[in-house]
């Protein structure tokens, strides 16, 4: 029997062992240190490293943006910022409750990790499931995983870190609850999951596209010089903006024209795919998705209650 254990054992270490992410922190501003994702979808093949994450290195210490997808990547980021600072990690900022983005929050168990109060509740609400699909999703990169609630609530304004001053605005469009993160000092704007560039967005827990298009005006508004999207590039031009306006209107519009032909929702799914948007990935999934997300939404808009019809 154990050398039947043995053999197990030795077979499940190198596979094991190949499950490190190899998080590369490049700078791209002053102090500003970004991990970039893929635009991919969930694989067992990326581990769920499909977010931008980051780092600021302050006078008095490392603040964190988001945290990333499972407890192994967020002990790989506390790696990588060790071997490119020796200043401490003081907090983590989250900007909302996906799981690519809060699942790394046990490596960070021991610094204050803040959110809006939305977003706790959320994870505190979907948290437990949505660890639970990351685990079908990309298997044994999540062992280990559980789910870590922020530990303090943010509220828009600035905070202050050392030389380091960031203004923190609470926004919706995504899931409800959106932290977006200027640093006034070098002007990088790390948008979250309000912005995703060459990507197609995401719409589950969205409260509606008007919302995040009125997001989209505010976080332009804003004296930014470097966009760090949730997903996908970066970029010092206002590129991503467009995009996200431009798909965002097309998607409204589609769906607010199917509901009032009254296209039914296998129909939606099939509708085509602009060609400007061929270049972003995943459209086609996604907007199979945000069909089946939103449409309900646009359809019961359309539809006109019997009983207040007859009482006239």
């Amino acid at each position: 029997m154990r050398w039947m254990l043995l053999l197990l054992v030795g077979l499940t270490l190198p596979a094991m062992a190949d499950l490190e992410y190899s998080l590369k922190p490049r700078q791209i501003a002053e102090d500003t240190w970004l991990l970039e994702g893929s635009t991919d979808n969930f694989a067992k093949d990326n581990g769920g490293n499909i977010v931008n994450t980051g780092f600021i290195v302050t006078e008095r210490g490392v603040v964190v943006i988001d945290s990333g997808p499972s407890r192994r990547y967020g002990e790989a980021m506390r790696r990588a910022i060790k071997a490119t600072t020796d200043k401490p990690v003081i907090e983590v900022l989250l900007t909302h409750h996906h799981p690519d983005h809060v699942l790394g929050n046990q490596a960070f168990a021991d610094v204050p990790i803040g959110a809006l109060a939305g977003t706790t509740e959320l994870l505190q609400k979907q948290g437990d499931a949505m660890a639970e699909n990351m685990y079908r999703l990309v298997g044994d990169w999540m062992r280990g995983t559980e789910v870590v609630l922020p530990t303090q609530t943010l509220a828009p304004g600035v905070k202050s870190f050392g030389n380091h001053d960031l203004r923190l605005l609470s926004l919706g469009g995504h899931t409800g609850a959106d932290l977006a993160i200027l640093d006034q000092r070098t002007g990088v704007l790390f948008a979250g999951d309000l912005v995703f560039y060459q990507r197609a967005l995401t719409t589950p827990n969205s409260p509606g596209l008007a919302v995040w298009l009125a997001d989209i005006a505010t976080l332009q508004g804003l004296p930014w010089k470097l966009i760090v999207p949730g997903h996908g590039p970066i970029a010092s031009d206002p590129q991503p903006f467009v995009q996200m306006r431009d798909y965002l209107g097309w998607l409204d519009r589609l769906l607010r024209d199917g509901a009032a032909n009254g296209s039914d929702m296998s129909e939606m799914i099939r509708s085509p795919i602009p060609e400007r948007f061929a270049g972003i990935n995943l459209s086609r999934y996604e907007l199979i998705r945000s069909v089946s997300h939103l449409y309900p939404r646009y359809e019961r808009a359309q539809m006109s209650r019997v009983d207040s019809a007859a009482d006239k």
